[in-house]
């Protein structure tokens, strides 16, 4: 089991510690609800040092990209940023990934889940016909997320970039908590705002980068805040989480990201997403909320009137936001449409739920 370069830090915080994507990440600290509405009210902060990175640099960088990737990589300029995914030749996700453009068409950061770094990097290199340069430095890069409606104010002394009005989906690079060549992006995964910075962990940086940022926030109510409190936060959201709510046998279309689906290049199995798109899909991803009384788990059965099953929970929760339960799953196309009835089998009940829009409300 690896460690991140805070791995300690958590430990003398008291964080339940816990094996995730084999690194020992912090599940939570003093408790999910507590975490989870720090975020929401306030800024918390996550170690997500484990995510992978590959740069991809050089003249055939961007037409690598393209045919890798199902969105479309040649709109992004210097400084901006795209959510994305990779497709394998039946068209189910391979991963899903964020696409930064730091020169345009020449050099780009991919930013991808940990549990898949090496299936990812194994998938880029296999696609890689040109021979473009391309370098894994997912060990070597440190990434936090400081989220919330406070973050970018309760961070802004820290840096001369003007981070409370960064938008959507950019990044800027330069000085951070007196150390240069931080890259610091807006691309956040919990619906509450902040930014993430990226850095390379030489002579001790990233305990100083810590150690400052809690300096800074610490009286200002920032919380270091668990991977637990993170998931409830992005399924609020209606976020999909790798290996849960998306894997290699569902497509984009199926799971709502076909916005992220251009047909307008070629990519690893365009036709047989544009077939899917033509004759329309037979499952399709879902917001779920119970009107009975109940939790709904992953991999739960969904149910119709008749008891039939018509699909299975991917994710789900007791949202603490909106303190009720919540879920995604994929259901049989017939039974997607909004307000339609369905029923979760949690233990040996079939429990009343009903599909809804997301982001949950």
């Amino acid at each position: 089991m690896k460690d991140t370069p805070f791995t300690q830090k958590h430990i003398a915080l008291g964080a339940k510690m816990a094996e995730f994507a084999g690194y020992n990440m912090p599940i939570s600290y003093t408790g999910i609800n507590e975490e989870h509405n720090a975020v929401r009210k306030n800024a918390g902060i996550f170690d997500v040092s484990h995510m992978g990175e590959f740069i991809v640099k050089g003249e055939d960088a961007l037409d690598l990209i393209q045919r890798i990737t199902t969105n479309d990589a040649s709109k992004l300029t210097a400084g901006k940023a795209q959510y994305s995914c990779f497709t394998n030749e039946n068209g189910g996700i391979i991963d899903d990934l964020i696409v930064y453009c730091i020169e345009e068409k020449k050099v780009y950061m991919l930013v991808v889940n940990a549990a898949n770094i090496e299936k990812d990097w194994n998938w880029i290199q296999k696609q890689n016909h040109r021979k473009t340069e391309i370098h894994n430095i997912s060990d070597r890069t440190c990434l936090l997320a400081i989220q919330g409606p406070n973050a970018t104010k309760i961070l802004q002394p820290l840096t001369d970039i003007d981070i409370m009005n960064m938008k959507y989906y950019t990044f800027v690079k330069g000085r951070f908590a007196d150390i240069e060549n931080i890259l610091i992006s807006a691309t956040g995964y919990t619906g509450s705002g902040g930014i993430e910075i990226y850095f390379e962990n030489k002579n001790g940086t990233a305990g100083i980068i810590w150690d400052k940022i809690f300096e800074q926030g610490t009286p200002l109510g920032l919380k270091p805040i668990g991977l637990a409190a993170r998931d409830t936060l992005r399924l609020e959201m209606g976020y999909c989480l790798y290996g849960n709510d998306i894997d290699d046998t569902t497509t984009p279309l199926e799971a709502g990201l076909g916005w992220i689906t251009k047909f307008n290049k070629d990519f690893i199995a365009k036709e047989i997403l544009a077939k899917q798109k033509t004759e329309g899909i037979n499952k399709k991803l879902v917001g779920i909320e119970m009107i009975e009384k109940g939790i709904p788990r992953h991999s739960y059965e969904i149910k119709n009137s008749e008891g039939a099953i018509i699909g299975r929970v991917t994710s789900g929760t007791q949202s603490p936001s909106l303190n009720k339960a919540i879920a995604m799953g994929y259901v049989d196309i017939n039974y997607s449409k909004i307000d339609t009835e369905v029923y979760i089998k949690v233990r040996d009940k079939l429990l009343l739920a009903k599909v809804v829009k997301l982001p949950f409300e």
